[in-house]
């Protein structure tokens, strides 16, 4: 059975992929699909396939809704507008670590070397927006096919990090230095490079949903810590800074309030 309310969680998680410094993994959390989300995954390369495909397939076409359609609007409020957009995915996250924690149930089951976790974990995540620098790289029009060999890693090693909450997958390739070619790549309909990417994508998540299942499964409050201190770490990172027009700061406030209200409002609806 098909459960098409999907294409719109995958239209929220394929808008938060195209975005550096916002995960697709927290927008899960905050759809409340997360664990159905990597059990889906594993699912889908066993005897079991056939029953995930209700699930993937709205998932998938909201996600390509969401990349073909909103990367052009994307990356024109990032340019033009990049406080407002960034301060409504700080709220965003900000209402998501809450209830990362009450699932976690971390009253009772957080012990202090849990607490240092989360800080490590929320240091490193500092440490990695720190040291990216601004350049997002130039973008490649002529490709040999030692780009697209370095493409499709990109893609796989972005794609680990998608489905982490509190680390991005746009950010990873920002790092790299391939996000400019790969959002023109998409926004001129580059189809050579979109699929090298999205192979390595796809490998790169089949890998990681297996991990995270694991850890999940044997230790599931050090995973709980780990993503809470990287959901803590990516507020900073994602943090535009305030600007010198108070319009802007009011703006900027506004949709971080929308942004921490649609969470809650989420939050809520899922678990009924």
């Amino acid at each position: 059975m098909m459960e098409w309310k999907n294409i719109f969680r995958g239209i929220a998680m394929g808008a938060s992929d195209l975005i550096p410094g916002v995960s697709g993994g927290t927008i899960a959390l905050v759809l409340g699909i997360y664990h159905r989300l990597i059990a889906a995954i594993n699912n889908f390369f066993s005897r079991k396939w056939k029953d995930q495909l209700g699930f993937f397939i709205p998932l998938g076409i909201g996600i390509g809704i969401a990349v073909l359609s909103l990367s052009n609007l994307l990356e024109w409020l990032l340019s033009v507008h990049p406080q407002p957009t960034y301060f409504f995915f700080m709220g965003l996250i900000l209402g998501t670590i809450p209830l990362l924690l009450k699932e976690a149930d971390y009253k009772q089951k957080f012990k202090p070397y849990h607490f240092f976790i989360v800080a490590i974990a929320a240091v490193l995540i500092i440490l990695s927006g720190v040291y990216k620098g601004e350049e997002t790289g130039e973008v490649v029009h002529t490709l040999t096919s030692s780009d697209y060999i370095y493409l499709f890693f990109s893609g796989w090693l972005a794609s680990s990090a998608m489905i982490l909450p509190g680390v991005s997958g746009s950010f990873i390739l920002l790092i790299l230095g391939v996000y400019e070619t790969i959002i023109n790549a998409v926004t001129s309909l580059q189809f050579p490079v979109i699929f090298t990417v999205g192979l390595g994508i796809f490998i790169g998540i089949t890998i990681m949903s297996k991990f995270l299942h694991y850890l999940l499964r044997q230790h599931r409050t050090g995973t709980y810590a780990v993503m809470s201190g990287l959901l803590i770490g990516s507020l900073f990172v994602i943090f535009p800074g305030l600007g010198t027009s108070w319009l802007v700061t009011a703006i900027s406030l506004l949709t971080f309030l929308s942004g921490w209200i649609l969470t809650i409002i989420l939050g809520k609806l899922e678990s009924t």
